[in-house]
């Protein structure tokens, strides 16, 4: 799947020119963390093609920042047709897919894409550091692309460009949202710092349950920051009510209320009202289309 690589190829083409204590050791830590920056990991949305135009118009009235042009293309190495289209805001970006034929596999379980500067370089790193390859890596008009999944189902896509793009940084950095039992939690955690030379800035072991609906419970919740952004990892026995573990992305904003305000007049559904939760005010919100999401004011570190 692409993110940016499409995207910023039809825009040009329309102008005629984006560990836990115990934990075992990675494989083979990456020499290098192949990063770009934050400003370039996309959250793989996708939406019933009825719903696109609505959630591109919703995501945006909540969030702020610019779309880019609307298209249709062939975004999978086999055959397949979507409506897609880029949400830039300035707590994070989007990549919108509105399939009008069948979804080919694995497409459609990545929760994001990260722009890569050597794709064979952070293939071999991932592959190193426990990753598995869905699919093998398939040009794109721009570039590469790759789908690989970590210890735990964790799906990912990787993506690299000829010509790289430059877009200014966010104003606060979302977080991936990675929900995992303690089976694969260390695993995923210390083969993901492995490969992205991440480190941990808060390691909770009894953080309330009630963060994940589980009152009355202890969670672990491990706090993560690379040059591909920030992880949260939340480590549970599984047993999350709804809507918990659908959500892929927290968002950080200033004013947690004013949000959730032009996010209802936006037709956004809020899931779980505002509450205190890992040291900020955080609720839960489903747009138009179905995406889930967390937004949250403040983070805790």
């Amino acid at each position: 799947m692409t993110s940016f690589k499409i995207l910023l190829a039809a825009s040009l083409i329309g102008v005629g020119t984006m560990t836990g204590a115990g934990a075992p050791a990675a494989t083979a830590p990456a020499a290098t963390s192949y990063a770009v920056g934050p400003q370039y990991d996309t959250t793989h949305v996708y939406v019933p093609e009825a719903d696109f135009d609505r959630f591109v118009t919703s995501f945006s009235a909540t969030f702020g920042g610019t779309a880019s042009k609307q298209g249709e293309f062939q975004v999978t190495p086999t055959p397949s047709l979507t409506k897609s289209q880029l949400v830039l805001t300035p707590a994070g970006t989007v990549s919108v897919f509105g399939f009008r034929t069948p979804i080919p596999y694995p497409f459609g379980a990545e929760r994001t894409g990260y722009l890569v500067t050597d794709m064979d370089g952070a293939v071999g790193a991932a592959l190193k550091n426990g990753a598995t390859r869905l699919i093998t890596t398939f040009p794109d008009p721009i570039g590469r692309d790759v789908v690989v999944q970590w210890p735990g189902g964790v799906n990912m896509q990787l993506y690299w460009h000829t010509a790289r793009p430059s877009y200014a940084p966010l104003a606060s950095v979302p977080e991936n949202r990675v929900y995992l039992t303690a089976d694969a939690a260390d695993s995923f955690i210390a083969h993901w710092i492995g490969f992205s030379h991440g480190r941990i800035v808060a390691d909770e072991k009894a953080a309330p349950g009630a963060e994940v609906g589980q009152p009355g419970k202890a969670i672990r919740r491990v706090r993560i920051e690379s040059g591909y952004g920030r992880m949260l990892v939340l480590v549970s026995d599984g047993q999350l009510p709804w809507p918990y573990g659908r959500d892929m992305t927290g968002y950080e904003v200033a004013d947690l209320s004013a949000t959730l305000a032009k996010a209802t007049a936006a037709g956004v559904e809020t899931l779980v009202p505002a509450h205190d939760a890992g040291g900020r005010r955080a609720a839960m919100v489903r747009f138009p289309g179905g995406y889930i999401a967390e937004i949250h004011q403040g983070a805790a570190r």
